[in-house]
């Protein structure tokens, strides 16, 4: 497996180059932004993990211009704390986000954990709910013709809520799918995008018809 590791710290570089060089992983390196998006581009890794702090591109610069062309899992390695830089981060697109300092094995787990991500199912490419149409494969959403923009965070929740039509998805596994596992309390997220998703697609938002509410358990997708 190759993994890209963007990084402006020549020691956080050479210890997560040594680390995971051990563990077998192919690792490619960056010093800046812009550096990243370029091995990006030239060598498909198979998970992205990066600071948000570099020069010529910010992380989160790097990640919306991968999430152009890639839904490659990105980690995003980080001294910044703050609900607002992990919240930015994983509306940008990061898949997970980890706090510095860390230790190895809680970022092998992480890398580990974005590995085993699959697909949406290739014999369901496209799912069909009152005027939306979902292509999974291609990551479009129309509704009555017009294309849908969703975020990567809305794109990722609603993907899960489909992969699982007509049964209920906990609030735990939701937030662990989307999040990772550090944020199965954080409910406030699922309702806030939950909210966005039914704007965007349903007929009457406030009395949704395909994204349910199942009450002090998590949330259901039926076309019932």
């Amino acid at each position: 497996m190759k993994i890209l590791i963007a990084d402006d710290d020549p020691q956080m570089l050479r210890a997560l180059r040594i680390t995971l060089g051990a563990r077998g992983y192919d690792v490619v390196t960056a010093a800046d932004g812009r550096a990243a998006l370029d091995a990006a581009i030239e060598s498909h890794p198979d998970v992205v993990v990066l600071d948000l702090g570099m020069p010529g591109l910010t992380g989160i610069e790097v990640i919306e211009a991968i999430r152009g062309w890639s839904q490659v899992p990105v980690l995003v390695v980080s001294g910044r704390s703050e609900s607002w830089d992990k919240v930015e981060a994983l509306d940008a697109g990061a898949d997970d986000y980890v706090t510095k300092p860390f230790s190895a094995d809680e970022l092998l787990a992480r890398i580990r954990a974005l590995s085993r991500r699959t697909p949406a199912p290739a014999d369901e490419p496209t799912v069909s709910f009152g005027d939306v149409t979902v292509d999974l494969s291609s990551h479009v959403v129309t509704r009555d013709g017009a294309s849908v923009r969703l975020t990567p965070t809305e794109w990722r929740i609603l993907e899960v809520l489909l992969r699982h039509r007509d049964k209920l998805v906990t609030r735990e596994t939701l937030l662990t799918e989307v999040w990772g596992p550090q944020y199965t309390t954080d409910t406030g997220y699922l309702r806030l995008y939950l909210s966005q998703l039914r704007k965007k697609l349903e007929p009457e938002p406030s009395a949704p018809r395909y994204l349910l509410t199942e009450a002090g358990m998590g949330y259901r997708f039926t076309t019932a």
